[in-house]
């Protein structure tokens, strides 16, 4: 009963939802492309079925599945790979990382005609939905049709778990449903046991695989001869509306940082680069944009990275660096990248959807947590100051780095027969 009150509700929706595309369209084209897929019309688009298809729904999860991605391509190089998003920087991304070695679609909404639509169009094999992408009518259809459905690299924060715990009548059968999930960590195998999931295994958390490639390295090498080879790099990653306005703020009072030390702004999602720019103007703060590609002079205080895919990039050209998301109750965005690259890491208080790695990083020494913005600033000005304590968090994020890799192995091991 409670399924079917939940697929009323998107039958209520639907009219709604092109203006919503039409919407976040005028800041993302890519929002535009393909509309009727969201809606499980594929159209006569050239379609290999029987492939193992991955759902990733945006950046994030899209960055983490490179080294799966790679793993099955060369552990079964004539498979087809079918990858699915929500969002058009999960999308974007697919297209960057990827290229043509997998086909690219989106997942449509889940209402029951356009997820049987999907199933019959591109008749995959198995699917692995990449974290918590749990949609009760997508499972029901694969449950049909017996396309064995799987849920990896998954992590489920104790707030996660209280709404889902809330619904538990439309999550129970949906978690009993999937043939199996391999889990980041005890704790979240642990909740999602306790909301009914079965064949539960931990495999350790994909994020820790993912490296930077040659040509990234490159390029932040690059990145860093354009800032200035002798000044201080701070870069404020994946910061998230309402952090900027904190940062920039707490930038005019930290008396504490060299006015030499370049800050370098990089806000999570690129709609809103524009708000961000608008911020630095209205403070009067001099800066350029990344994708001007113009010198950065002496007196530039922040560059705006307004550029996709290279954030890698902006850490390896970096002296600290601080994770967003963190600074107000957001949950957090992925601080094992800078921490993989060797550099001192910040992060704010709020780090819920990352708990695991934040814990495991902050007691290896390779991440230092702050508590609001004027901390972090004073906490990087020490940092700049103090280069033996940057080798030293730099040694110690190596090496953390280091003891934690080898997901993807475990997750294949436990996959492979399930592909099979």
């Amino acid at each position: 009963m409670i399924r079917a009150v939940y697929s009323v509700l998107w039958w209520l929706l639907l009219p709604l939802l092109p203006l919503r595309l039409w919407w976040r369209g005028r800041r993302e084209p890519g929002y535009w492309m393909n509309v009727g897929e969201r809606f499980g019309f594929y159209g006569d688009a050239k379609t290999t079925r029987g492939a193992v298809w991955i759902h990733a729904v945006s950046l994030g999860e899209t960055r983490a599945i490179a080294p799966l991605v790679d793993r099955l391509q060369r552990e079964a190089p004539t498979r087809p790979i079918l990858l699915t998003h929500m969002t058009a920087t999960g999308r974007e991304a697919g297209r960057a990382l990827f290229g043509e070695r997998v086909q690219q679609a989106w997942l449509p909404y889940d209402v029951p005609f356009a997820v049987r639509r999907f199933f019959a169009h591109f008749e995959p094999r198995a699917g692995l939905l990449v974290e918590t992408e749990l949609w009760p009518n997508l499972t029901d259809a694969a449950a049909q049709r017996s396309v064995p459905l799987m849920l990896i690299n998954a992590r489920l924060s104790k707030r996660s778990a209280r709404g889902y715990r809330r619904i538990a009548s439309l999550t129970r059968p949906l978690l009993q449903k999937l043939a199996g999930i391999a889990a980041q960590s005890d704790a979240d195998a642990q909740r999602l046991r306790d909301l009914g999931a079965h064949d539960v295994v931990v495999t350790g958390n994909l994020k820790f695989d993912v490296d930077a490639t040659p040509a990234q390295r490159e390029r932040g090498a690059s990145l860093r001869e354009m800032f200035g080879a002798s000044r201080a790099v701070l870069t404020l990653a994946s910061t998230r509306d309402g952090e900027e306005a904190l940062l920039l703020d707490a930038l005019a009072r930290a008396t504490a940082l060299p006015p030499t030390t370049l800050v370098v702004l990089v806000a999570r999602h690129p709609q809103r680069f524009d708000a961000v720019a608008a911020l630095l103007r209205d403070r009067n703060i001099r800066h350029v944009r990344r994708s001007a590609n113009a010198a950065v002079d002496a007196e530039t205080r922040v560059v705006l990275g307004d550029s996709i895919g290279e954030m890698f990039a902006y850490y390896i050209a970096s002296d600290v660096a601080f994770v967003g998301g963190s600074l107000l109750p957001l949950g957090g965005q992925n601080l094992i990248e800078p921490i993989a690259v060797g550099v001192p890491t910040l992060i704010g208080p709020h780090m819920f959807n990352f708990a695991a790695a934040s814990a495991a990083a902050l007691a290896a020494g390779a991440a230092l947590q702050v508590r609001d913005a004027d901390q972090l600033f004073s906490t990087a000005a020490r940092l700049l100051d103090d280069g033996v304590e940057r080798e030293r968090m730099r040694a110690a994020a190596l090496e953390f780095i280091a003891a934690h890799r080898g997901a993807t192995d475990r997750l294949w091991r436990w996959l492979e027969p399930r592909l099979r």
